[in-house]
Formats: C-alpha cells, sequence, structure tokens
C-alpha cells in the first residue's frame, strides 16, 4: 500500500531532484519552488503504480528504489526498468491520453509525483521555471522518438 503524504506536497530533497535529467538545468532555489509542487509516495515491491489504459494523470520521478514499465501479462519482460533520477509517465502532463503501460514497484520505491494540476499551476505562478521543465519533456520525448525511428529497419521507414 502507497504512503501519500496527507494529500500536500511534501518535500522531497532538491538535491536529489536535480539528479534527474528533467530537472537538472534548475538553480537550487528553483528546485525548492518545484518541490512545492511535488507529492512523495512510498510502494512496495510489486506494488502498482498505475495500469495501462488508465487515465494519466501525473508524471513520477523516482527518488529511490525501481521502478518496472510493462505491458500486463509481460511482468516477466520489462519494457523498461527505471532508477533513481529517472522519470515516467510524462505524456500526462501534455494530454488526456491513457497510459500505453503499467508502471510498478520492482523494489521498494519512493516517488516524487507532479500532478497535472499542480503543474498547470506551476506554469502560472512561474512560467519560467515550467517552460524550462516543459522543454525538457519535448527533448526527452524527441530523444525516444528518434531512438524508435533508429530502431526500424530501413525498408520499413522507406515504405
Amino acid at each position: 500500500m502507497f504512503e501519500f503524504m496527507r494529500g500536500r506536497p511534501h518535500a522531497t530533497g532538491s538535491h536529489r531532484l536535480g539528479k534527474t535529467s528533467l530537472l537538472a538545468g534548475l538553480k537550487g532555489s528553483e528546485l525548492n519552488i518545484v518541490e512545492g509542487f511535488l507529492h512523495t509516495r512510498h510502494y512496495l515491491p510489486g506494488e502498482i503504480v498505475f495500469d495501462q489504459d488508465e487515465d494519466g494523470q501525473a508524471l513520477y520521478v523516482v527518488l529511490s528504489g525501481r521502478v518496472l514499465i510493462c505491458r500486463p501479462g509481460h511482468a516477466d519482460t520489462p519494457i523498461a526498468e527505471l532508477g533513481a533520477g529517472e522519470f515516467f509517465g510524462e505524456l500526462a502532463l501534455l494530454d488526456d491520453s491513457p497510459r500505453s503501460a503499467q508502471a510498478r514497484a520492482g523494489e521498494p520505491a519512493e516517488l516524487a509525483v507532479l500532478f497535472r494540476g499542480d503543474f498547470e499551476r506551476l506554469m502560472e505562478s512561474h512560467a519560467q521555471i515550467a517552460s524550462r521543465i516543459a522543454m525538457q519533456l519535448a527533448r526527452h520525448i524527441g530523444q525516444r522518438l528518434r531512438n524508435m525511428v533508429a530502431l526500424v529497419p530501413h525498408e520499413v521507414r522507406s515504405q
């Protein structure tokens, strides 16, 4: 069962947040501001963070532990394994599409959670910080697309 810090944002420690590529370009004072919009959750091994086809509501940053991204029914072969400093679920900040995979804790995990509504409030109150985060999200998604294209055989791409 996850532990939610009384429904309020909870300080996660700027030193840990600054290690994720999503927030790496932010100064200490900016990280402190972002921290005020984050919520901390704890998950036990095997606990579901979110399921495939659920409404996406938040982006998650792994503070400690390990999170597995997998398709339901294929838990033995995760699509990705994420550790401290990595983030996932970022499309939830950008659109209302359902989750494309399941995320679950591979071991005890502490996650910082940025809900869409909190990101929107961050955009309203600290537009420059939010725009830098949005640019990092765009770079991350762009890199993921380039990696996917590189995996597709040239014959398939040219059809």
